[in-house]
């Protein structure tokens, strides 16, 4: 199995067949815009910006599940990324990384690579790198 089998939920309802990025590398983040760690987004932006020409994907999942730390719509979720840290990167419909309605997605990254808390996402901003053959690394 490889990430190439999930689809993802875009901002607009739709569905993505992670396929579309087959052959890139990947970096998958939950992210939240209300977070001590949510000036990140100006490096994942710059490391975007760095090494996209070359096949580098930032796959971005809003996530409120941490103290309710994203709780705004996409386009809020939109506009606070483009005005403060001019992201650029995919960003998709905000999901759920643990629980029963977790997403399968990130089931299956916390199934390849565990954390200091297991098979858990631990907080905002956890990452998972995907290497051209759609394998976690």
């Amino acid at each position: 199995m490889n990430v190439y089998q999930f689809s993802v939920e875009k901002q607009d309802g739709n569905q993505l067949s992670l396929d579309f990025f087959k052959g890139k590398v990947l970096l998958i983040v939950n992210t939240a815009t209300g977070c001590g760690f949510t000036p990140q987004y100006k490096g994942l932006q710059d490391l975007y910006l760095r090494y996209r020409d070359e096949g580098f994907e930032i796959l971005d999942f809003p996530c409120n599940q941490f103290k309710n730390q994203a709780p705004g719509s996409a386009e809020e979720i939109n506009s606070f990324c483009s005005l403060h840290y001019q992201t650029s990167f995919p960003r998709f419909a905000k999901i759920k990384v643990n629980g029963k309605e977790a997403d399968p997605l990130y089931n299956w990254l916390k199934e390849q690579k565990s954390g200091p808390l297991g098979k858990r996402i631990e907080w905002n901003f956890a990452k998972f790198l995907i290497n051209r053959n759609g394998q976690v690394i």
